[in-house]
């Protein structure tokens, strides 16, 4: 068996499907680990300018938090269709200058910490340091949104987490989240906040449609070594014929997905990074699990002082959103 070169000897230990012991590195460290379990080979040939675009005149701070303090209306049928398909991709919820604005700030704070060269770059707890990133990722409308879809009157915040996928950047393997967060609950959701029209071509994030396609790959061994975790996912998704929605983001429009969704995403091949704010919620009164493991990466320092089987309500893990009676 190969060793893959970004597990410590604790965490690289015992069989491939063994991920008992905690993570003992950080997040960089997770992301590089991650990354490296995608299946197939590395993407080639030149890289493509993406669409010219045109945001308009820039709101100010204050502008911009305005706008995320105003609620987003949700249907029924929209939510009905969240929980039937585990995600769902809602148009309009940020103005196209908010889009850019959150973009520049975020690429900012992600060039004065991270090595530009990696191909997968992250950052979180940016609502700690920064006014505009806080007023994004403790929105009434995002928490608002997040609240509906749940079905929960509160919800609190797991991390925020800066993505910028570099231009020729591989592709993220199949997973789901319930895998990755030491939260014991099916009541928690990430948004995926593109902060540029996303193509195709960008490596968008991609579903598997459908809220019981999980239990067909239930079976099959996570590896933590190499790339056939991502593999058979494939395989089995393909020979069920399971839809996969893995078409363009436009400007202000944001995912939403269900800690169970299967999902992935492409490669960048475009000359122009993929930068997206991930925020993640769950639902008031959850519990850790019983055993974190090393797929949870720092989960400590998101949700500090709480212990296994013990309610996350720490000064982290801010309420943001009550639905109306």
């Amino acid at each position: 068996m190969i060793r893959n070169p970004y597990l410590s000897e604790s965490t690289a230990a015992g069989t491939p499907s063994d991920v008992a012991v905690e993570w003992d590195r950080g997040n960089d460290q997770w992301w590089d680990w991650y990354m490296s379990l995608a299946d197939g080979p590395a993407p080639d040939g030149p890289l493509v300018d993406p669409p010219s675009h045109d945001p308009g005149p820039l709101p100010s701070d204050d502008e911009v938090a305005a706008e995320l303090a105003e609620p987003y209306s949700l249907t029924n049928g929209q939510i009905q269709q969240f929980r039937s398909d585990a995600f769902i991709k809602l148009p309009g919820v940020l103005s196209p200058g908010t889009v850019e604005r959150l973009r520049a700030r975020l690429r900012k704070m992600l060039d004065e910490s991270v090595d530009a060269a990696v191909g997968f770059q992250s950052r979180e707890m940016m609502w700690l340091e920064d006014d505009l990133i806080r007023a994004a990722v403790l929105s009434p409308r995002i928490g608002g949104i997040s609240a509906a879809l749940l079905g929960t009157r509160q919800v609190r915040l797991y991390h925020d987490n800066a993505l910028s996928k570099e231009p020729g950047a591989g592709r993220t393997p199949w997973h789901y989240d319930a895998h990755h967060f030491p939260l014991d609950s099916p009541d928690v959701l990430t948004a995926w906040i593109p902060l540029q029209p996303t193509p195709r071509e960008m490596g968008p994030l991609a579903f598997a449609c459908g809220a019981d396609v999980a239990a067909l790959v239930a079976d099959v061994e996570f590896d933590k070594h190499g790339t056939s975790y991502d593999r058979r996912v494939s395989e089995i998704f393909r020979a069920h014929a399971v839809p996969v929605e893995d078409g363009p983001f436009a400007a202000g429009e944001v995912s939403f997905h269900a800690a169970g969704c299967f999902h992935n995403a492409g490669a960048n091949r475009t000359t122009t990074a993929r930068v997206v704010l991930a925020t993640t919620y769950f639902a008031d009164g959850t519990r850790v699990v019983p055993n974190p493991t090393m797929v949870s990466g720092d989960w400590r320092k998101f949700i500090p002082g709480a212990e296994p089987g013990q309610v996350v309500a720490s000064p982290f893990n801010p309420l943001l959103a009550r639905l109306r009676d």
